[in-house]
């Protein structure tokens, strides 16, 4: 009996190795706030992006990609968990306080790279958390083996200076691994060298490896060197032209870390994916400066709406070994999928993927050309009695935008700038998609974290009201605290 039990044993180790042999390093390349049509592969003419393009001619170009949220942190709790963020209440960017145990994405959420991990995979971020920054948000106890980057949203490009106002973060110390780090010269360069020593030091190992790269970029401050920004010399408008620059820099970037792949050998078994976390922020008549100088094309509005401006995204996928090269695909997908497919990939136990709300796209690009990946997909922005929004799978759009809650409709193959309201025209198909948005909602939670410019005004506010009374008594008036401005 126990010759048997070694016998049986031995063959399970054998079939494992001969299983993890055969799956691919994964690897999701992030952009923050860039626009739709920023790149070569969407249309631009002034922006050169040498490096997505070929990554995008390497695979299959998902034309109409989406995100889950229309800004930063809850687009990003989507992806990485591979579920509607609205499930368990991550609807707003959380504000930045190391001490709130309370302020970040929910504890009790497995990310998918938790699950790459328990699938034996090492798993690394490099870049922009901004899922919490207290300990139990932590990359490290969220299924990340490692970290280099910020906690919170953003950062500043160039420097580090502890002597200013903590708020957002943006002059603080990056940290690697739990320790404070330092970065010189530019951080979009100094994300992407990191990246790419990841690669060099674990791609040719024999367990796969899973690699996040989180860029805060073209995301402001709108920063970027000095001989990126000649390089676009011939752009007139300022704010157009430090953004061409930094979009070219974090193109520059990828290069390095897709080169990094090359140089290992590891590039053929490699899934690459390419997005950006929500649209180009554009103008609006209350934010008249709100504009970072990015364009979505034809769509209408930008980041933080739920018209195509603030959800649908460049989006890319390129495996060699497995995705044909000059593939188009364009059936709505969205960002969950990424877990969905990278699990799949993994081989993971479908206990490790029966919650997850994605597809796997790689079984959608081998399906029949008429095989539906989502009969719908669904937003909400701001809580139940907020903006929302429903896509079909013939894509037929509902948007619930305005604020006397009044409907709009647009069939997007005939208008994709959604500049025509058919709610009025077809009102049967209005109603049908409210049902079936409505149907979806019933399993979401209120938000459990309020907006950060709030949360901050509360805990200033905490602050002043704390001071003794002697010492007002004494004479002491507090001044204002002055707002850092990171935007």
């Amino acid at each position: 009996m126990k010759s048997l039990t070694f016998v049986a044993l031995l063959f399970s180790l054998c079939c494992t190795f001969e299983v993890s042999a055969d799956r691919p390093n994964i690897v999701v390349l992030m952009a923050d706030d860039m626009g739709f049509a920023d790149l070569g592969f969407t249309g631009s003419q002034d922006i050169r992006t040498p490096h997505l393009d070929r990554l995008a001619e390497s695979g299959v170009t998902f034309t109409n990609g989406y995100v889950t949220h229309p800004y930063c942190g809850p687009s990003r709790a989507g992806l990485l968990s591979g579920r509607y963020q609205q499930r368990f209440g991550f609807e707003t960017n959380p504000a930045y306080d190391p001490s709130n145990p309370y302020l970040g994405i929910d504890v009790d959420q497995k990310l998918f790279p938790k699950r790459l991990q328990e699938a034996g995979y090492l798993t690394g971020v490099v870049g922009k958390w901004h899922l919490g920054a207290a300990a139990p948000f932590h990359p490290s106890k969220r299924g990340f083996d490692y970290f280099y980057g910020f906690l919170g949203g953003g950062h500043d490009y160039f420097r580090i200076d502890l002597r200013q106002p903590v708020k957002e973060a943006y002059l603080q110390a990056l940290e690697r691994n739990g320790k404070p780090a330092e970065f010189e010269g530019y951080l979009t360069t100094a994300l992407s060298s990191d990246a790419a020593k990841f690669v060099l030091k674990n791609g040719k190992k024999d367990d796969p490896f899973f690699l996040y790269v989180a860029y805060n970029a073209p995301h402001a401050p709108l920063q970027a060197p000095e001989e990126a920004i000649e390089r676009y010399s011939n752009i007139k408008e300022r704010k157009r032209q430090v953004y061409a620059a930094m979009v070219d820099v974090m193109d520059d970037g990828i290069g390095k870390v897709i080169a990094a792949l090359e140089q290992t050998g590891a590039r053929e078994n490699t899934l690459v994916f390419f997005l950006s976390d929500n649209g180009g922020p554009q103008s609006t008549p209350k934010q008249p400066t709100k504009w970072n100088g990015s364009s979505n094309g034809v769509f209408r509005g930008g980041k933080g709406d739920l018209y195509d401006g603030g959800v649908h995204v460049p989006f890319i996928a390129s495996w060699p070994a497995k995705i044909a090269a000059g593939t188009v695909y364009d059936k709505p997908v969205i960002s969950l999928d990424i877990a969905a497919t990278a699990l799949e990939c993994a081989e993971a136990p479908k206990s490790a993927t029966n919650d997850l709300e994605g597809i796997d796209l790689i079984a959608a690009l081998e399906g029949s050309a008429e095989a539906v990946p989502h009969e719908f997909l669904y937003w909400r922005e701001g809580g139940p009695n907020a903006r929302w929004s429903i896509l079909s799978a013939d894509r037929h759009k509902h948007v619930q935008n305005k604020k006397d809650g009044s409907p709009e409709l647009f069939h997007l193959p005939d208008d994709v700038s959604e500049a025509s309201d058919k709610s009025g025209s077809m009102p049967e198909k209005t109603a049908e998609l409210l049902g079936h948005w409505r149907a979806w909602d019933r399993s979401n939670e209120e938000s459990r974290i309020g907006g950060y410019k709030e949360y901050h005004g509360l805990k200033d506010q905490f602050y002043l009201d704390s001071i003794p009374a002697k010492a007002t008594e004494a004479g002491y008036q507090p001044k204002p605290i002055p707002t850092f401005r990171t935007k």
